[in-house]
């Protein structure tokens, strides 16, 4: 068993539960998996399987509803858990796609995979109980988008994906949480004890970017801040937006002096 290629079988797999399974699998047997860390591995398609459900659509073209009725946060749930299901196949790309980094960078990886997993279905089972399945509500595809992007540029993958549209969701999941909590409802307070379990991992997950990050600056000769930068022009990532939850950031890796950039986005009522 080979961790890179059994993850581009996880990846490729169209199939939500079978990409479930093999992702749980893989993680599973991570302490007898070896790993071909210098194998160039070709792709059918270098695109992940995906249901044919959720249909993809642009983010500005998502209907808008109101939490406070059960089908609003049923698309709230559903919204999320697309983009769990796309975490999940971000982290088997990092495992597959990029070759000749340390055993470290690929164990890291198999974590969030398996985290990411865990996320799904926890948010899958929490939907199914308010009447819907995945693929209910139509969705939008931003976050492969990046990944798409940078498919060719670790270092570019480290910096946009994990560190930034990643750490998006530290920012917005204390947001979601109050709104969630202003329902009232059961449902709702069941929505926000998975959010707070997805919070935690995910301020591990921005932190392993971070790590990756500097860490291929350092062997690059590049200095971090500066290269972000240049990075976030030349992919175009989107402007960080406050208000910002400088607290999970910081848990995260994110130094004094990049908070300190950030400037008027930051701090606001997200900090925690």
């Amino acid at each position: 068993m080979e961790l890179r290629a059994l993850a581009l079988q996880a990846f490729e797999a169209d199939d939500v539960e079978t990409k479930l399974a093999l992702t749980r699998s893989l993680s599973a047997q991570q302490a007898r998996i070896s790993i071909a860390f210098e194998a160039s591995i070709e792709a059918a398609a270098g695109q992940p399987g995906r249901p044919a459900r959720p249909v993809l659509i642009p983010h500005t073209q998502l209907p808008r509803r109101s939490v406070h009725t059960p089908e609003g946060r049923a698309a709230l749930i559903h919204a999320v858990c697309h983009i769990e299901f796309n975490a999940i196949n971000l982290a088997l790309d990092a495992l597959w796609r990029f070759a000749g980094m340390p055993e470290a960078y690929y164990r890291d990886w198999l974590r969030v995979a398996g985290e990411e997993a865990h996320h799904f279905g926890l948010l899958h089972a929490h939907l199914q109980t308010l009447g819907h399945t995945y693929g209910d509500f139509a969705a939008h595809d931003g976050l492969w988008t990046m990944c798409e992007k940078t498919a060719g540029d670790i270092t570019a993958r480290m910096a946009l994906v994990p560190r930034t549209l990643e750490a998006r969701g530290l920012d917005a999941t204390p947001l979601i949480q109050r709104k969630l909590r202003a329902v009232g409802t059961s449902d709702a307070q069941a929505a926000c004890d998975i959010l707070d379990i997805i919070l935690r991992d995910e301020i591990g997950h921005v932190a392993i970017g971070n790590h990756w990050y500097r860490w291929l600056c350092q062997r690059q000769g590049l200095e971090p801040v500066a290269h972000y930068a240049r990075l976030t022009a030349a992919y175009q990532a989107p402007r960080l937006k406050g208000p910002l939850n400088l607290s999970a950031r910081r848990q995260a890796g994110f130094t004094t002096q990049e908070m300190a950039q950030w400037g008027e986005a930051a701090p606001g009522p997200a900090d925690q």
